[in-house]
């Protein structure tokens, strides 16, 4: 289905996946739902390995009752036409070719993991563009412990075809507690059952990964780049992320000029969906906040 207006009425199970090809000749597949009272949408940029059907329906559908979401495959992911680049600035490109084939001048970026370094990119690239940030379980280019994942981590994460035990392990504190909030989050993505969104493939995780390691080589130089983010942004995290790990987020919220930061207890890297009532009742206050000006 190709078409650029939102569905107001769609949920994150409902909410028909439409293309949109832009002028570097990439479809783009996309859902857009929710009901905007500004004009101003916030788009939803995901993780490593991760397609459409890999938000949480619990973290998605509370921010859509009050504004209009855009969750998107960027190039080569998903249903998405297209080779996945191997740098985090070629994604950002990408994905502003994808926004100017939709028509949106002006947008809230909400970036999760490999999602939130393509967020950053954004928000420096076209600052004009980018009214407001969130960054959830992701960290600042060339900073300590970014260049790559810890063994066990980096070994669940690359199996050709991953399992919801990978997923638990790599997303979700080491815990009873939290392990079972996994379960509950796992459950919710098979809400979804028609249109689903086609599967990432190993090639897609190559790409990713090699994006990942080039975005983290050591390099302290590149934290004073996040003085020049000027927009609002809100950083969540869990307090143990296995997978990128949260001294990082620390570091956003001390170097972004208006960056505030939450940490979730007892949480991992996909701390957003372990809470996703509280994660989303976070974001809309906040960007209520910064966009009241």
């Amino acid at each position: 289905m190709s078409t650029t207006a939102p569905t107001t009425a769609a949920t994150t199970a409902t909410a028909p996946t439409r293309t949109v090809t832009a002028a570097n000749g990439v479809s783009y597949a996309y859902r857009r739902f929710g009901s905007s009272t500004d004009g101003v949408p916030l788009v939803f940029l995901m993780h490593f390995r991760g397609n459409l059907d890999s938000w949480d329906p619990a973290l998605i559908d509370p921010l859509a009752a009050h504004r209009e979401v855009i969750l998107v495959d960027n190039a080569g992911v998903g249903a998405s036409t297209g080779t996945v680049p191997s740098t985090v600035a070629q994604m950002a490109t990408d994905l502003f070719a994808c926004t100017d084939a939709l028509g949106i001048r002006r947008f809230d970026v909400f970036g999760f993991s490999l999602g939130g370094f393509v967020a950053q990119d954004l928000a420096l690239l076209r600052p004009w563009a980018v009214r407001a940030l969130v960054l959830a379980g992701t960290g600042p280019a060339g900073a300590p412990t970014m260049h790559g994942w810890r063994e066990d981590i980096e070994r669940e994460s690359r199996h050709d075809v991953p399992t919801a035990e990978n997923l638990l392990y790599i997303f979700f504190a080491h815990t009873d507690t939290s392990r079972a909030l996994g379960v509950e989050f796992l459950q919710r993505l098979g809400t979804r059952t028609e249109d689903r969104d086609t599967p990432t493939t190993p090639a897609v995780r190559d790409a990713q990964y090699d994006a990942v390691l080039a975005w983290g080589v050591p390099d302290t130089t590149k934290l004073e780049r996040l003085t020049a983010i000027r927009q609002p942004t809100l950083v969540l995290q869990g307090d143990d992320d296995l997978m990128i790990r949260t001294p990082g987020s620390h570091t956003l919220a001390g170097l972004i000029p208006d960056a505030r930061l939450h940490v979730f207890p007892d949480a991992a890297h996909a701390s957003i969906f372990q809470y996703p009532g509280e994660a989303a009742a976070l974001v809309e206050q906040f960007l209520t906040a910064a966009t009241a000006a």
